[in-house]
């Protein structure tokens, strides 16, 4: 996750002096991507900007791909002596950090904006580097919100596993008996149960998400925990054959669930197309609050209900 490429100049395949110059950013999943669409026996400058191993449109709203750190490479790599011509293409995603008039202005090349998706680019060469219908719309596909699922459950799942010695222990002391079958019996019941609450905000969310409730991702994230928490009581007396759920267990599932579900859904917020910093801030300002309100009671209810009953 911190694999970076330096930032400068770099020739792909056999560039000349005419050949077209890209910009990138140095998070090494942008640079390959570039790499891959541009395809074998073109030719071409590739010149990486540091990001600090930032992908190109997060960067861009954080300022890092932006005009200053443009100009600044343009510059230390020499480009205008590697190429005759002063155009360079910047990946549409990038224009929020980059002033093409201001480059210019202070380099002498020419910003020319790319597509949005960089498998576009031999299609955008070969039409004299415009775009065609397309090329200026990020579509945000079923498809393409499962693909970033994979790397939401590798984050939840790390902090589940740091959760998890701490929730067989407990369980170890409900009821009579021995202590070691009782920690194994309640303790795989509630790893499924914090494990349904990662399904409910990493998984279900991102899938549902342009049809859930709200405009916030916390409450979209909400609906999903909300619906699983039943569904997760009831297989609870089902399958595992423990007695009902009391009380205070049921509280504690009733919270904790849909507040996790909540705030794994609203790191999907970095992914989305639309979310902005400041409308980021003004959710967190009210829901992160509730949410380690909602988690902190979840966790005294479950507990109490180890010992109480």
């Amino acid at each position: 996750m911190r694999y970076r490429v330096d930032p400068g100049l770099y020739a792909l395949g056999s560039p000349d002096r005419d050949s077209p110059v890209f910009a990138s950013a140095n998070f090494k999943m942008s640079f390959d991507c570039l790499r891959k669409s541009l395809g074998p026996g073109r030719s071409g400058w590739i010149l990486v900007l540091d990001t600090e191993g930032i992908n190109v449109w997060c960067a861009a709203g954080k300022g890092t791909f932006g005009t200053a750190e443009l100009v600044k490479r343009i510059e230390s790599s020499g480009l205008a002596r590697v190429v005759n011509h002063r155009k360079i293409i910047v990946p549409q995603l990038g224009a929020p950090g980059v002033c093409a008039r201001e480059v210019k202005k202070l380099s002498g090349f020419k910003v020319v904006f790319g597509p949005v998706r960089a498998e576009d680019l031999p299609r955008f060469l070969a039409s004299g580097m415009k775009a065609v219908a397309g090329m200026r719309i990020k579509t945000f596909t079923t498809g393409e919100r499962m693909s970033l699922v994979p790397v939401e459950i590798v984050h939840a799942m790390k902090s589940f596993l740091l959760v998890l010695p701490f929730v067989f222990f407990l369980s170890g002391f409900s009821g009579r008996g021995g202590f070691l079958s009782h920690a194994l019996r309640l303790g795989v019941v509630s790893a499924l149960g914090l494990l349904a609450a990662i399904a409910a905000g990493a998984v279900i969310t991102p899938i549902l998400l342009p049809w859930l409730p709200g405009r916030a991702f916390s409450l979209k994230g909400l609906w999903p925990g909300i619906a699983l928490a039943p569904v997760f009581l009831l297989l609870r007396n089902v399958l595992w054959g423990l007695s009902p759920a009391g009380s205070l267990e049921i509280c504690a599932w009733m919270l904790l669930i849909p507040a996790l579900s909540a705030y794994l859904a609203m790191n999907f917020t970095g992914c989305s197309t639309y979310t902005s910093l400041s409308g980021v801030k003004k959710e967190m300002k009210w829901a992160v609050p509730a949410q380690i309100g909602a988690v902190g009671l979840g966790v005294v209810f479950w507990v109490a209900s180890i010992f109480i009953g």
